[in-house]
């Protein structure tokens, strides 16, 4: 047992903390192979976590880009079956709804099927029957492996938070705050003013 509250784990020569410290050397992070046993690797480790506190809000970046993607193909899809008459939406209940239509004949707005008036209307016509758009094979596989690789780096970083070392914790803090800086230049300011729900952070998923 040490002076700060930690152990060495026989062999590997790597402190454990249960409580704040600021130890540098014979750290361990997540793995014993990700062993600090130099200044120059501390620095190295340190860096590679604020990295990684990036990459995390890049991720969840490139999540909110595939979306959108998703829901335009969706919307181009309902309206191009508009176009013909009629085109219905199919919602995840298994209902459908239908997309308006100008009578055979195609407005400005229809024309451009991820117009905001397209998209809008498409919109309205799911929410009007309780249900969402169904997602195809194809995007639903892309959004969950998008969602696991959010979801394990997230937790990644939580690991490497509770080796309670005030210089690690500080790298991944730093990470999300460059990464929000860089990646958040831009807000749906509609969506914050009409939802009471705050935006997700590492320990949300």
């Amino acid at each position: 047992m040490d002076h700060d509250g930690g152990h060495d784990m026989s062999g590997m020569s790597c402190a454990m903390h249960m409580l704040w410290n600021t130890q540098i050397i014979n750290t361990c992070i997540v793995f014993p192979s990700w062993h600090i046993t130099s200044h120059t690797t501390f620095i190295l480790s340190f860096l590679i976590i604020v990295l990684l506190g990036v990459g995390y809000e890049y991720l969840r970046l490139i999540q909110h880009r595939v979306d959108v993607h998703i829901a335009r193909a969706i919307i181009s899809a309902a309206g191009g079956k508009g176009r013909s008459g009629g085109g219905r939406i199919r919602l995840g209940s298994g209902r459908t709804s239908p997309v308006p239509s100008s009578g055979g004949r195609n407005t400005p707005d229809e024309e451009g099927s991820t117009s905001p008036t397209a998209a809008r209307r498409a919109a309205a016509a799911a929410a009007a029957q309780g249900g969402y758009a169904t997602v195809p094979v194809f995007y639903r596989v892309l959004r969950a492996a998008l969602y696991g690789a959010t979801v394990f780096l997230s937790f990644f970083l939580m690991l490497v938070f509770m080796t309670y070392n005030a210089y690690l914790i500080l790298a991944v803090v730093l990470g999300a705050a460059i990464g929000h800086f860089k990646f958040g230049d831009t807000m749906n300011v509609d969506a914050v003013l009409n939802s009471d729900a705050g935006g997700k952070g590492m320990a949300c998923h």
